[in-house]
């Protein structure tokens, strides 16, 4: 499974949406994620509209294999619908 995570500097939903696939990573086998920081690559919104198919007004945008999930509240609640975090 692969999470793929489009933010930005200084976004606090992004860092959080990073950490949540960190933490992912170190619990799960089969979980890996890349940020793609939208600024360093040169991606702007009309480009993440263009992929999404949607209007885009906010970053993280997040892909979970190829499927796109949406900001960081859909990718917490993903996590918890598809019970992704191993209980401790």
């Amino acid at each position: 499974m692969l999470a793929v995570i489009f933010g930005r500097p200084g976004c606090p939903f992004c860092v959080r949406a990073k950490e949540l696939a960190e933490e992912l990573t170190a619990k799960r086998d089969d979980f890996d994620f890349r940020y793609i920081d939208i600024h360093a690559e040169g991606i702007t919104k009309a480009d993440m509209e263009k992929t999404i198919g949607k209007p885009v007004e906010t970053v993280p945008q997040i892909f979970v294999d190829q499927t796109h999930i949406g900001g960081f509240t859909e990718f917490n609640q993903y996590v918890q619908d598809e019970a992704l975090m191993p209980q401790a």
